[in-house]
Parts: C-alpha cells; structure tokens; sequence
C-alpha cells in the first residue's frame, strides 16, 4: 500500500502503540486501536473513563489505577501480562471501533513466534475479537482465546458484568 500524502487523509490515521511483552508473558491482551484520548497521552487505556485498569487490577490483585503509567505496565509484565492492539495503523475520525477504515494489521503471528511464552490471548471487546482471529488464522488454535466485552465507556455493559467476565482471566495466569 503506498503511504498517504495527503495532509487532510494524514490527518485521520491513527497509529498502534508498541507491544508491552516480555519473555514472562503468558497472557496478551489485545485492543483494536487506541481511542483519541490514549493517542494524546500515549497511554494504553488512557480514557480514565475506560474500566482497563480497574478490571486488571482486579485480575492481577493490585491496585494499578494509583500507579504511574510505567509502573501500571511494570505490574502487568510482573504478572505475566502483555498489551497490543489488532490494528497497526488505520483510518478512523474518534474513537470508535466502527469508524475504523482501511486499516493495516500488526504482526501477530510473528510477535507470538519470539514470544513462546504466551498461551493465552484475550481480546478487549468484539473488533478486536473479530479483527485478531481473522488475522492469526488457523493459529488461533493453538491458544486459549478469550473473547472479553470491551472495557471502554461507550460498552455500557454493567461494570460487574465485564468484572465477572474478565476473572476468567486469572485461569490463564495460574491464581
């Protein structure tokens, strides 16, 4: 795909953030793309609205939200936690997923490749669910895949209902 030249076109593509993974990674949590607010803090999960840190706090047993964003990511490599997103680079105006146009995905055969580690994958709401197994394939088989509802505000799912789904996630990481 040849790049965008076009100022106003530039203007609507979002770019992913590094993988947070290391050789301790058991268990990757993928997003679709960062929303507007993460992009301007380069922050995964920055929206304070959005319910991440506290699900994984609760996942992990230890209070993230009070942390300091390197500290937060630390604390979830420690636990054998990763983060990414489906989505490399894509077109999208706001922070919705179904905004989401002529997208480019990252590498996610090749990340799990260097990191054998990883068994498990959980993907943070249904486009990254969607999205992720399309793009790892006939690989998905060989993980367990957790389809988990969306940690964001604009899932209005009750938040002890994403909590209880979210649980599920201490199985992957042996507590």
């Amino acid at each position: 795909m040849p790049p965008i030249t076009d100022p106003v076109a530039q203007a609507g593509r979002k770019r992913c953030f590094d993988p947070v993974v290391d050789a301790r990674t058991r268990l990757l949590i993928l997003g679709s793309l960062p929303g507007e607010r993460s992009l301007a803090l380069q922050e995964y999960y920055g929206n304070r609205q959005n319910k991440f840190w506290m699900l994984m706090s609760e996942v992990v047993g230890v209070s993230l939200v009070p942390l300091a964003y390197p500290d937060r990511l630390a604390t979830l490599l420690a636990h054998g936690v990763g983060l990414w997103d489906v989505v490399a680079e894509a077109q999208r105006h706001g922070s919705l997923d179904s905004k989401i146009r002529d997208r480019d995905d990252n590498d996610l055969p090749g990340l799990l490749a260097r990191f054998p580690a990883i068994g498990a994958i959980a993907f943070n709401g249904g486009t990254a669910a969607k999205l992720g197994i399309k793009v790892l394939g006939a690989r998905a088989a060989r993980y367990t895949l957790f389809e988990l509802p969306s940690s964001s505000p604009a899932y209005t799912l009750a938040y002890a209902e994403k909590r209880a789904r979210w649980m599920q996630l201490r199985a992957a990481l042996a507590y």
